[in-house]
């Protein structure tokens, strides 16, 4: 049997400086100190920024550098000052381009094009989530010639006529205020994508913690399916979970494959696990009483109390919930303790999922304000 589980490449934002963090100056040109100027709030939402999962780049057309018109030794300490200025506050690019090119020399390396950037576009980032950060429709159109999305620092009422109907489908974001656009990144970074293929199953699960994207789910096990629904219903996730299983056997393959790819899923999504709440909750549902503590510390261990009087809910083995919620905890190095009591099996087991998925929402949680790992050990 061959197992092959795909993980996410790293994101990108690559970062315009004049007009983006800088404001340009009447001629364009900064080749002075006293002609630097940050834009509001850039510091601030770029130091929000940068604790999340991006890869930072810095990229920037300065028109003619090194010729008369822009000498070198009138943009490199201002330029360097920038970088001092905002190192000062934990931002670092981790790499700089800067094409020294004129418009009319129509260069290939000059914004829009792409040649600076040939070595992001080789399969080793994902571009298809990464952004191109920028003032001009030019910095849009580098977003659609890369595969990226576009954050367009500009009124919206401005980038509706601005822009051409190829540049409109690759913005993301138009805002003059930087503060929304770390917002943005921060509420669309907790996302992850991950395929699962044996010689019993291929699946496909696509989670986004922050539920900004489709929900949609099917295993070919309707009653799994309806549990597996109440993760985005109750723990305010996003989910797209696709599975093509081996049911003529029987439904073990579907359910447990499904299960480790969506805990490994959880995994990749939570990152770092910077600011997040870690742990979990208890709820009734009718006459069930479900209990379900949940501890995303980066230790497994699972345990399971939930006595079932029926061998199947709907299409769905009861027995193979047991199962299907230790190989979740483990895919998600998780401590999950389960204990449920009910007379209707229906509302039993529903209820262990509701309860999962209320626990799941509280320890995924993240406060925007505390970027520390909720651990005395600083990592879990």
């Amino acid at each position: 049997m061959t197992d092959t589980t795909s993980s996410t490449p790293r994101r990108v934002l690559f970062i315009d400086r004049d007009g983006t963090i800088l404001r340009e100056p009447a001629d364009e040109q900064i080749d002075a100190l006293s002609k630097l100027s940050f834009l509001p709030h850039v510091i601030t939402a770029l130091r929000q920024i940068m604790t999340l999962d991006f890869e930072p780049v810095l990229v920037s057309n300065q028109d003619g550098l090194g010729t008369p018109s822009f000498p070198e030794d009138t943009f490199w300490p201002a330029h360097r000052f920038m970088l001092d200025t905002l190192a000062g506050e934990d931002i670092h690019f981790a790499r700089e381009h800067i094409d020294r090119t004129f418009p009319a020399d129509n260069a290939p390396t000059r914004k829009p094009g792409t040649a600076m950037l040939t070595g992001y576009m080789d399969g080793s980032r994902d571009l298809t989530r990464s952004f191109v950060i920028g003032d001009r429709a030019t910095d849009v159109q580098l977003a659609c010639n890369l595969g990226c999305k576009a954050i367009l620092l500009q009124r919206p009422e401005a980038a509706a006529t601005m822009l051409t109907p190829e540049q409109h489908a690759a913005l993301a974001l138009a805002t003059d205020n930087w503060l929304q656009v770390a917002d943005f990144l921060r509420r669309s970074s907790r996302h992850a994508v991950v395929q699962r293929r044996t010689a019993e199953t291929d699946i496909c699960v696509e989670v986004d913690l922050d539920g900004m994207g489709e929900t949609r789910i099917d295993t070919g096990l309707h009653f799994y399916d309806h549990m597996l629904a109440q993760l985005p219903h109750h723990a305010g996730l996003s989910l797209v979970c696709t599975c093509r299983g081996d049911l003529e056997v029987d439904e073990h393959h579907t359910m447990e494959d499904v299960a480790l790819a969506l805990g490994e899923a959880l995994r990749q999504a939570l990152g770092d696990k910077r600011g997040i709440g870690r742990y979990g909750f208890a709820l009734p549902m009718d006459e069930c009483d479900a209990q379900v503590t949940l501890d995303l510390g980066g230790r497994i261990d699972f345990q399971w109390d939930v006595p079932f009087t029926r061998e199947y809910v709907g299409d769905t083995p009861t027995e193979m919930f047991k199962h299907v919620f230790g190989s979740l905890a483990a895919a998600l190095h998780a401590n999950l303790h389960i204990t449920a009591r009910g007379e209707n099996n229906h509302h039993l087991i529903e209820g262990v999922w509701k309860a999962f998925a209320r626990s799941l929402r509280q320890a995924i949680t993240r406060n925007v304000a505390d970027h520390r790992v909720p651990s005395s050990k600083g990592s879990i």
